[in-house]
């Protein structure tokens, strides 16, 4: 049987939280385990927005429930009409993970007959120390960072062997298992994506959308990829028409990667353009279709190389503004 850190860190946020509300006496002392155990969330984030709609949500429930009680009792028909107002409640304002926990409190002023202040601080207590435990032990979360960088790394060298491939690919009828390799790559980079996003949510303090964008326009670069795997796949030219255009895959099969900012091979795919520009019309149809599948080609590998481009300014000009508010 195999314990994991979520499980460990929920049992011990339980405990601690109903040995601390017996210790200072509060009445329902086991609620405040119950509330730890529904708190733990995955990320820490997670955890502090749950914490906060609770207590939230046991305000309101606390307001409702008293002019409930009154008017229809301390039973089953005030419970009820509790409920009517709270559920709709919750729901309009996002708080409806508070709903059992809370109506769970709320039994416990139906259970005494009460709204004494002391009640009321009791049950807001026990809900301070659940989730409050909760959160404190949620603090430490395995940082995914160096496992991002991995992944990244790796998708990095799966677009490095893809330019190679195509370079290689150049003036043949088919970029054999190509399409297959950009699925497999594709299924890395929404792992990846996945893995920031729980990163960026365990940033309680600051909000770094980096790794998100990151794997957001690598995966917008794949479709790009296909489109061009699938043209490579028809060009049928003279071979001295790809021989730029082998250099530049080759080229940018070598140097790409997380930190190049694309300018250089924008300005190598303008001059592969002009030369082309610059080459002797079409003499027939088929030679017209197979130049104009080559701009096609060109194209989409600019846009390729643009959304890397995009990106890396943006980046900057974050990094900038960021420099700017700290000094």
């Amino acid at each position: 049987m195999k314990f994991g850190m979520r499980t460990m860190k929920t049992v011990l946020a339980c405990f601690l939280s109903m040995v601390i509300a017996q210790q200072v006496g509060l009445l329902y002392a086991p609620a405040a385990g119950i509330i730890a155990i529904l708190s733990v969330g995955n990320t820490k984030k997670k955890s502090l927005d749950t914490g906060i709609a609770r207590l939230v949500s046991l305000g309101i429930a606390t307001v409702l429930a008293f002019f409930a009680f009154q008017l229809l009792g301390y039973g089953a028909l005030g419970f009820s009409l509790y409920l009517i107002f709270f559920i709709p409640i919750t729901v309009k304002y996002d708080l409806t993970d508070g709903i059992v926990v809370t109506s769970v409190l709320v039994t416990h002023y139906m259970l005494e007959q009460s709204f004494a202040l002391s009640l009321i601080l009791n049950e807001f207590l026990l809900m301070g120390l659940g989730v409050g435990f909760a959160l404190m032990l949620n603090l430490y979360m395995p940082n995914l960072e160096s496992k991002i960088n991995e992944e990244q790394e790796k998708i990095e060298e799966g677009f490095r062997e893809i330019f190679l491939s195509m370079a290689a690919s150049l003036n043949q009828k088919e970029a054999s298992g190509l399409l297959s390799f950009c699925d497999n790559l594709l299924e890395r980079i929404n792992q990846g994506r996945k893995h920031a996003q729980h990163y960026d949510e365990n940033q309680l303090l600051s909000n770094n959308w980096y790794y998100e964008e990151y794997f957001a326009m690598r995966r917008s670069q794949v479709k790009l990829i296909k489109e061009m795997i699938f043209l490579i796949g028809q060009i049928q030219v003279e071979e001295v028409l790809v021989e730029d255009l082998r250099i530049l895959l080759t080229n940018t099969g070598m140097t790409l990667s997380e930190e190049n900012d694309g300018q250089s091979i924008l300005k190598q795919i303008d001059l592969v353009s002009e030369s082309y520009r610059l080459k002797p019309l079409p003499r027939d149809r088929q030679e017209f279709e197979n130049r104009a599948r080559l701009f096609q080609y060109l194209q989409t590998f600019k846009n390729f190389i643009e959304l890397k481009a995009v990106f890396y300014s943006e980046q900057k000009d974050e990094s900038s503004k960021s420099v700017e508010r700290i000094y």
